[in-house]
């Protein structure tokens, strides 16, 4: 076992409502798990092959990047983003998604559970962006990725808040005892914290045990009241990100974790049982799997981008600085788009988008969503079939 449990009580809190056979007292084990810092383990030679094998993986994904490809950077972090909701249970496809955000940016209301993504997505982005070039990874960052995940969703007052009670999965709603997981006593948890603030800047591990670990470590502290599952898979990416072999493309690893969703929480399970190496062969085995995914799907996106290029010129063909152009290499990060959002994103006059929504529509690259002229949104032709494919797990071209 990779730490001790510790014998509690629960004391009954008769303020609060609880069904009559949950008002007593009761007998319960909380989880401390080893320190990160303190943890000596020697990869197996079986593991480590496994373990190299995505490492490159990952490298090769990223070795594509470059400055014009950068919606498809933004494209894998929103794919990574909407999975991660998915193994929470928040089944909101990415169709669904872009459609709802479209009607936002006019004025309309979106779902809670769409605005919890959103949530997820903006930290994600926090997470890979500030966290991961931060000097120093503290607790304080932790919390910002939190803040941000939680700002929209309905229990917001907790974003951020590193938690003080203790917290259990499984079981009842209404004390720890009989529950699948009782994470450490909230005592416990500020120094499990900074301890894996410690791991997560320590180089000596390869970058993918150093990620599984520090993910599978912070799952079970388990910090937060809630969105522990959503902040720890961000974590994974700061790992990746800091240590340079996911310098712009994420690897959707929860869009793996989504499809083997079981499987992934028994990893998690072993890895407490003190069952490391297995859990890291799962890990990586993961990451590999989604790093050629994400790998496909880039050609595949690419692939229509040029095929949405043709269809522009096959008519009179735009001049080379029209908007069309600049708005068809910004499609991958805006599948469903406004004019103003086109207008934002491309810097274009708001005459010429108007001109080039009318091109890409004639061409078929654009298909309005609506017949209204007003809070009028398209749908880029195609994408989204591929990013549902992506979404699922499924190799491109699949059924």
């Amino acid at each position: 076992m990779r730490g001790t449990l510790v014998s509690k009580t629960w004391e009954w809190d008769p303020i609060l409502y609880a069904p009559p056979r949950y008002r007593r007292a009761c007998k319960y084990e909380a989880f401390i798990p080893g320190t990160l810092t303190d943890f000596d383990f020697d990869l197996p030679s079986s593991i480590a092959g496994v373990v190299s094998d995505a490492e490159q993986a990952i490298m090769t994904l990223n070795s594509r990047a470059q400055p014009a490809f950068a919606p498809l950077a933004r494209l894998l972090l929103r794919t990574e983003s909407i999975a991660s909701s998915k193994v929470e249970g928040m089944q909101v496809g990415i169709r669904q998604l872009a459609r709802a955000e479209s009607r936002m940016e006019t004025g309309g209301k979106a779902s809670s559970t769409v605005l919890e993504v959103i949530g997820n997505i903006d930290a994600m982005q926090l997470a890979v962006d500030e966290a991961a070039t931060a000097e120093k990874i503290g607790v304080e960052h932790l919390a910002e990725i939190h803040a941000k995940l939680m700002a929209k969703a309905p229990n917001s007052q907790t974003a951020g808040i590193v938690r003080r009670d203790q917290n259990w999965i499984g079981g009842n709603d209404y004390n720890p005892c009989g529950a699948d997981f009782v994470p450490p006593p909230p005592e416990y948890v500020d120094s499990l914290l900074h301890d894996l603030c410690e791991a997560t800047g320590d180089d000596s591990l390869p970058p993918l045990v150093q990620a599984a670990m520090v993910h599978a470590q912070f799952e079970t502290i388990h910090p937060f009241d809630d969105g522990n599952g959503r902040t720890g898979r961000a974590l994974i990416h700061v790992v990746l990100r800091r240590r340079g072999i996911a310098a712009t493309y994420v690897p959707p690893i929860s869009v793996v974790l989504a499809t083997e969703r079981k499987r992934y929480i028994e990893g998690l399970t072993r890895f407490r049982a003190g069952d490391v190496g297995l859990w890291i062969e799962q890990f990586a085995a993961a990451a590999a799997r989604a790093a050629r995914l994400a790998s496909d799907y880039l050609e595949a996106v690419t692939a229509l981008m040029e095929e949405w290029r043709r269809r522009l010129t096959a008519g009179p063909a735009p001049r080379a600085d029209a908007a069309a152009w600049a708005l068809i290499a910004l499609l991958p990060a805006h599948p469903v788009i406004t004019a103003p959002v086109a207008a934002a994103v491309t810097r274009r006059a708001k005459a010429a988008i108007h001109q080039a929504m009318r091109q890409l529509t004639d061409c078929g690259v654009l298909e309005p969503l609506s017949e209204s002229k007003r809070n009028r949104s398209w749908e880029a032709v195609g994408l989204l079939d591929l990013l549902e494919g992506l979404e699922s797990g499924r190799a491109p071209g699949s059924l």
